[in-house]
């Protein structure tokens, strides 16, 4: 054959597999590379003990259903469905006859729960998704016309979905807008907070959302400034603590975070809220768990049980908090802060 005849197809280009820039790259979608990646590269991400972003590992799943003893046919409710690991479970378990109520305030990552539960086979007359924090939750019952539920779930801690979106301003990982809202379509954002709030106030608000112990001087720092980012906030607490040593200082911005978070969401109203109706919430021996991460929360939830146990409202309730293994501590390092309550409801 003569050269002129032979086949002038082009050879296939190599494909250079993505760089980053760096080992610590600025940008979200640089050092979080799994989120949206291929199975391969999240499977690394788990493998190395760490949540791939954009998702979310169930925390303490064993003992939770240890806890609330799941059996077919009864109803369900997950009080804070986030991204349904949890609610996946406890499904399995109620099968083929029960039901489970899924509620989630956040308007952003509940259809995608509710789809990613629907792709599993979990249809409407098995699982519902309603857009309601917990506080909601007698109402939702009223609407469905359910007298009480058999167990109910309460996971208090912010999805990863949540922190490992920039956009959401939940973390200093990244630099983000301000905000912090569980739902961004009610409330004032966070930046809205600090430029209108006096000093004594933040600082009040400091230590009763996060036993801050620098409250006084932060919140002479902070208050009535404006802070449009994540990062400038975080850059006015450090400087606001020159005599704190500088490897201490995620401590502080990791408190003022959180007390700033739960004061926006009015986390703690809600909680509340949720702990005075929950018996009227439950059937007769009906089961509760509920997971806290910060000591305001589980304060709060210890005392309700408490008081329950004396007044003959709970028949049970646990003596000790149910912390995670300590193999889970390693693999998923969130589930470190977890703390598990949980109650049986009194037969009558």
């Amino acid at each position: 054959m003569s050269e002129e005849n032979l086949p002038t197809t082009s050879p296939t280009p190599h494909k250079r597999r993505k760089r980053y820039s760096g080992k610590n790259p600025r940008r979200f979608e640089e050092k979080y590379k799994e989120h949206g990646s291929d199975t391969a590269t999240i499977a690394k991400v788990v493998a190395a003990g760490k949540t791939p972003a954009g998702t979310h590992r169930p925390i303490m799943v064993a003992e939770i259903l240890a806890a609330l003893a799941p059996q077919p046919g009864e109803i369900a409710v997950d009080g804070t469905l986030g991204y349904g690991g949890h609610a996946q479970e406890i499904l399995a378990k109620i099968l083929p006859s029960g039901k489970l109520l899924g509620l989630d305030h956040d308007p952003i990552e509940l259809p995608k729960t509710e789809a990613r539960l629907r792709t599993l086979g979990f249809n409407e007359t098995v699982f519902t998704a309603h857009r309601s924090n917990f506080a909601g939750l007698p109402q939702i019952l009223a609407a469905q016309e359910i007298a009480g539920a058999d167990l109910i779930l309460a996971d208090l801690g912010v999805s990863s979905m949540q922190i490992d979106d920039p956009a959401r301003g939940f973390s200093v990982k990244f630099s983000g807008p301000l905000d912090m809202r569980m739902n961004p379509q009610r409330g004032q954002p966070v930046s809205a907070l600090l430029e209108k709030i006096l000093p004594a106030a933040l600082a009040q608000l400091l230590m009763q959302n996060a036993d801050e112990p620098k409250a006084v001087q932060l919140g002479a720092a902070l208050a009535g400034k404006k802070f449009t980012t994540t990062h400038e906030l975080a850059e006015a607490i450090r400087a606001a603590l020159p005599l704190v040593p500088k490897e201490e200082h995620h401590l502080n911005i990791r408190r003022t975070f959180q007390a700033l978070r739960i004061a926006v969401n009015d986390e703690f109203s809600a909680l509340e809220n949720f702990l005075r109706n929950l018996p009227a919430c439950l059937k007769p021996n009906g089961r509760v768990a509920i997971l806290t991460f910060h000591s305001g929360e589980d304060r709060r939830v210890k005392k309700a049980f408490i008081d329950g146990q004396r007044d003959g409202i709970y028949s049970e309730i646990s003596i000790e908090i149910v912390r995670a293994s300590a193999e889970e501590q390693r693999s998923n390092p969130r589930s470190a802060s977890a703390k598990l309550r949980w109650a049986r409801r009194a037969n009558n």
